[in-house]
């Protein structure tokens, strides 16, 4: 019985021993401190970001929606992010996807063609106005001006022929909360009746983020989404004061009188991510609001060239 207990505490002596010089040898050597520096200063870095952040919308005469949200760590930076306001053209990114998701699902066919009325030509129309009534487009065809030329009829033409009820229940589908389609783009008659298109910052700060993880929609379908918002030719805002080399931002924006978004993802050689900002202003011209969208980009860029 002496042998047994003298064996036990010659084993737990022994194994305590690794241990403590596993322990020090992590935590005690010079690249352990290292991370740990490393990962202070840079949970500092994003406080003193976030500090920034909010003055920034502070000072703003209007209603602000904010979510930056880092696509490594999963850390979120968020402001009024459920704020209901209108969307404006960034309900053409769940337009977008919703004809992706219809399609894998069988309910519509991308080669489908479409053509072109007169009626369709709304302001705002920066590719299809310049076309003749009757130009056929196939459904996919329609994608690329809506997304990089913001076109309004090539986004009416996609409501008309997928639906108001089948992309409301793809949004539906895809965790839109508080998105929806009521009204084409430009129909002003609806909108003195009441009939809004509304989204929140959450809203597309997830859809976006679905998109970057490619949760919802295939690898080779996400990338081209992804590629489609990567040509984005609208870039007063996000993209407005970022470097182009090393950087890649897919993004989508959205305005009407009183209304100036962008929404988008940033990615950069120090990690990616998320930025959503919603403005609604009472300004006469929207050159405030699209600066404060510059700026909030820019400071959270620089947190990560800093890094």
């Amino acid at each position: 019985m002496k042998i047994k207990t003298v064996l036990l505490a010659a084993a737990l002596i022994f194994a305590g021993a690794i241990l403590f010089f596993s322990y020090r040898n992590y935590f005690g050597s010079p690249e352990a401190g290292s991370n740990r520096v490393s990962l202070q200063a840079r949970e500092k870095a994003w406080q003193g970001l976030k500090k920034d952040l909010e003055k920034k919308v502070a000072r703003f005469n209007g209603t602000v929606g904010l979510v930056v949200k880092d696509l490594d760590t999963g850390r979120e930076i968020d402001f009024n992010k459920d704020a209901s306001i209108p969307s404006a053209s960034l309900v053409k990114i769940p337009i977008m996807l919703s004809c992706y998701y219809a399609a894998q699902d069988g309910k519509i066919n991308l080669n489908d063609p479409v053509r072109l009325r007169y009626a369709d030509r709304v302001e705002g129309s920066k590719v299809l106005g310049n076309k003749p009534v009757g130009s056929v487009f196939t459904v996919e065809q329609l994608l690329h001006p809506m997304i990089t030329q913001s076109d309004n009829a090539a986004a009416n033409l996609l409501i008309e022929y997928v639906g108001f009820d089948t992309l409301n229940a793809y949004f539906r589908k895809m965790g839109l909360r508080d998105t929806n389609l009521a009204r084409k783009m430009m129909d002003f008659k609806e909108r003195r009746e009441g009939e809004e298109n509304y989204t929140t910052a959450a809203d597309m700060a997830d859809l976006l983020e679905e998109l970057y993880r490619k949760k919802f929609l295939s690898n080779e379908i996400s990338d081209k989404c992804l590629d489609l918002l990567g040509e984005q030719k609208i870039n007063d805002r996000i993209p407005r004061k970022l470097p182009r080399d090393g950087t890649f931002i897919a993004h989508k924006t959205g305005l009407e009188r009183h209304i100036c978004h962008d929404v988008g993802i940033v990615f950069t050689n120090n990690g990616d991510f998320l930025i959503c900002v919603l403005v609604k202003h009472q300004n006469r011209f929207a050159i405030p609001a699209k600066r404060l969208i510059s700026d909030i980009a820019l400071l959270t860029y620089n947190y990560y060239r800093n890094l």
